[in-house]
């Protein structure tokens, strides 16, 4: 690595040892949020009023995927906004599952053109599971603020290898590592991380995975040619998600 990727690297680090203290008012926003859902899926009084439908009256999860908001250019998109199908996937950067379903759609993307399937990526962190996943999601919003879509790609795809690969780096020198390797600018990159001005972004996504029926990672809408949404739960296989790809092309 050249001497100017090492001081990049390590003004990063410096600033990523305030990784700790900016994980605790991100815990308190996520927690509270995740609490609150755990009243409301154990019998108790649920704090989100608008989520009341989700349990239908026959005890059987209602399908809430249509309310999914469509796809923007400021959304983080693998492939064309205007291909007919889309698969939003609410993620969470350190759930194992999601390391898997990730190089899956990678693979998916990498054999159906840009202009007929497109991958969307929003933001799930699971924090009781996950202490530090909403501090990853918030880096990746950084570096898609300075980098553009192309970065927050590099970030993520890094990222899930890394993870996926067994790297246990502690996230206050991997996520450095990987800021990196972007080439967004480090400097900016600090200064927006340490501001968390960016985290109503994840809070956003978190809320619309749940308001669509997530409850747990990954959790990914199939939106179809005429706007029919389709649930995928979990990581499922390619195989299985093809499949879903050609109902929706038929349905339409």
């Amino acid at each position: 690595m050249s001497e100017e990727n090492n001081q990049n690297k390590s003004r990063v680090t410096e600033s990523s040892l305030l990784l700790k203290d900016l994980l605790i008012p991100i815990s308190i926003v996520v927690a509270g949020l995740f609490v609150g859902a755990g009243l409301y899926l154990s019998g108790g009084p649920s704090p989100f009023p608008g989520l009341e439908p989700i349990v239908a009256q026959n005890n059987e999860a209602a399908d809430l995927t249509e309310k999914v908001q469509p796809p923007t250019e400021d959304d983080h998109i693998k492939g064309d906004l205007s291909a007919p199908i889309k698969i939003v996937e609410f993620s969470d950067f350190d759930c194992p599952f999601c390391h898997r379903f990730h190089d899956m759609m990678n693979d998916l993307t990498d054999k159906y053109p840009a202009d007929e399937v497109a991958w969307v990526y929003r933001q799930f962190p699971l924090e009781q599971l996950h202490p530090q996943a909403p501090a990853v999601a918030l880096a990746s919003e950084c570096v898609a603020e300075i980098g553009g879509n192309d970065a927050f790609w590099v970030f993520a795809d890094n990222y899930q290898q890394a993870r996926g690969g067994g790297d246990k780096t502690p996230h206050a020198e991997l996520i450095p590592q990987i800021v990196v390797q972007t080439g967004v600018d480090t400097q900016a990159f600090t200064e927006c991380f340490e501001s968390e001005r960016l985290f109503p972004l994840v809070q956003a996504d978190i809320d619309q995975a749940l308001e669509t029926g997530g409850r747990g990672t990954p959790w990914s809408i199939l939106i179809g040619p005429t706007g029919k949404t389709y649930p995928i739960n979990g990581a499922l296989p390619q195989s299985a998600v093809e499949q879903l790809i050609e109902v929706a092309l038929q349905e339409a």
